[in-house]
């Protein structure tokens, strides 16, 4: 009989530079007897959704090589992985991998192994990036440190508390590293002490305005302007949407029409219309932020 500790939780994260870019990824593994397993590497021109992919491949990976019939909690902060596996895929096999828009769903590959590698023992777990959850936040430092060009220090439990016939660097895609003995500041900490709660997605009020007595007393010819100016805007959200473009905390503001504090003030993911908006990254002073269609996330099934 096995004497190997039970998985868990399982924690994954993506990462990239520019997006496309340098890229890397990161996960941790919480075992039951409070062990813990990372792994992790680097991309030289990807996207953040492919290391989310990739992340999620490789502890899918890890945990059907464990033989454990266990149920495990697998956490991401990745919104569109979660909708990717769990509710827009059937959908897409179905289609011939085309979207309802017919347009080819992107990253093919990625998503039929993902699709091969999920079961029902797999709970997916939307956690809230950048809130101070201790499995989030050591992935994404394993997962910017390799997109950055460096390699990090990774926990990793010595081959012969491994499972006996792990998948090779190949299959995993894991960079080897060279120093096993430092630990990161979540060496001690039980997976019990991990903060698993998800917070919804907050929504963002419309910009203060005039109120819609005074809209219907303007001239039907402000008004049929003032519709064209706001669909110039939509359209506008739509291509750095589908053109997957970072803009910045003052350029959200300025397509929003509402102040810059209004846009960091709202965490690092909230609903604007019908875009979910998401925090990349920091770069410098500014805070950079990515746009993805929240209204195909129920109609990706049809």
């Amino acid at each position: 009989m096995s004497t190997q500790p039970t998985i868990q939780s399982i924690y994954t994260d993506g990462a990239c530079t520019g997006n496309p870019g340098p890229g890397g990824w990161g996960v941790v593994v919480y075992f039951s007897d409070g062990s813990i397993h990372e792994m992790g590497d680097a991309s030289p021109h990807t996207t953040n959704n492919k290391m989310e992919m990739q992340a999620a491949i490789a502890a899918l990976q890890f945990l059907q090589t464990s033989e454990q019939a266990q149920p495990i909690t697998l956490h991401t902060d990745s919104e569109y992985l979660i909708n990717c596996v769990t509710k827009w895929v059937k959908g897409w096999k179905m289609k011939g991998w085309k979207k309802s828009d017919g347009k080819p769903v992107q990253n093919q590959d990625l998503l039929e192994i993902l699709d091969e590698l999920n079961t029902q023992q797999v709970k997916w777990q939307h956690v809230r990036g950048h809130s101070g959850n201790i499995g989030n936040e050591r992935c994404d430092v394993i997962a910017r440190t390799y997109a950055s060009g460096k390699t990090p220090s990774l926990q990793q439990l010595s081959p012969k508390n491994l499972y006996k016939s792990l998948p090779s660097k190949n299959e995993l895609n894991v960079a080897k590293v060279a120093d096993y003995e430092k630990n990161s500041r979540i060496t001690n900490q039980s997976p019990q002490e991990i903060s698993t709660s998800a917070p919804e997605i907050t929504v963002m009020e419309p910009s203060t305005g005039p109120t819609a007595a005074a809209t219907d007393e303007k001239p039907p010819e402000m008004r049929v302007s003032q519709l064209r100016s706001l669909v110039e805007t939509l359209r506008i959200a739509d291509e750095i949407s589908e053109k997957g473009y970072l803009i910045t905390s003052s350029e959200l503001a300025d397509l929003m029409d509402v102040h810059a504090s209004a846009v960091t003030s709202r965490g690092d993911q909230w609903r604007w219309r019908n875009w979910i908006v998401s925090r990349v990254r920091r770069e410098g002073n500014q805070i950079l932020w990515e746009l993805e269609r929240g209204d195909q996330v129920g109609g990706e099934e049809d």
